[in-house]
């Protein structure tokens, strides 16, 4: 890892910084994303609070350290960074995140003025998406699933290259006990899903009562049964 796998507008953000401190700060970042992927959360937490304490007014920093506190399911640190991130940075791309950190927080209320306040309204497409898969799944908290089918219903659901959204979009379906319209945008999500962001395909099995076999398994315990008898 040297740092420089980071995107250009990061490294923008780490020109405030000494040279040789941009350079183990960038680090530090790449290590965060390698460890998250590879669900390393404890790992990806020592590196991200050993970027901010480096870099502390540096938005990448500080935003590092929240999706690592949100993966761990610490919603109100996290919510805590995403706010910092916003205010040295003045973007408001988190907000979907910040609305999911209310939610989780068990502040309904809270969660939905926010989503529905004006910076949210101004937020680029991916991030509509987003905050309406998030917004839906307030809903179903609250048990509105009637108007958590509505909250995803958004242009965007007319594309075919958003399985997240037909995915949220099919199990508020099957909520309402509506199970072949479900079946249909569970394909319209495994159809888009190249990059495997959702469990679609298992999802349509389990509605067209397909078990799946693992073979294995099956070879365990037959080996094992063989030895009983011996």
């Amino acid at each position: 890892m040297t740092g420089k796998e980071l995107d250009r507008s990061v490294h923008l953000q780490l020109r405030t910084l000494s040279k040789e401190n941009a350079d183990g700060v960038a680090q530090h970042l790449v290590m965060v994303a390698a460890l998250l992927e590879a669900d390393e959360i404890d790992a990806a937490m020592a590196h991200a609070e050993t970027a901010v304490r480096r870099a502390g007014r540096v938005p990448a920093a500080r935003e590092a350290l929240g999706m690592v506190a949100y993966r761990s399911g610490d919603f109100a640190r996290a919510l805590g960074e995403f706010r910092t991130v916003r205010r040295i940075s003045g973007s408001d791309h988190l907000i979907p995140l910040m609305v999911d950190c209310e939610r989780g927080l068990g502040r309904h209320e809270r969660a939905l003025d926010l989503a529905q306040s004006p910076e949210a309204k101004r937020l680029p497409t991916q991030e509509k998406v987003e905050l309406a898969i998030v917004v839906s799944g307030i809903r179903r908290d609250l048990g509105q699933t009637d108007a958590a089918l509505l909250a995803l219903q958004i242009p965007q659901l007319k594309k075919s290259n958003q399985p997240r959204l037909a995915y949220a979009y099919a199990d508020t379906l099957l909520g309402l006990g509506r199970a072949d319209e479900a079946r249909e945008w569970f394909q319209r999500a495994a159809d888009a899903d190249t990059d495997y962001e959702t469990d679609a395909v298992e999802r349509l099995e389990e509605l067209d009562g397909v078990v799946p076999t693992d073979l294995l398994g099956g070879a365990d315990e037959e080996d094992e049964e063989i030895e009983d008898s011996e």
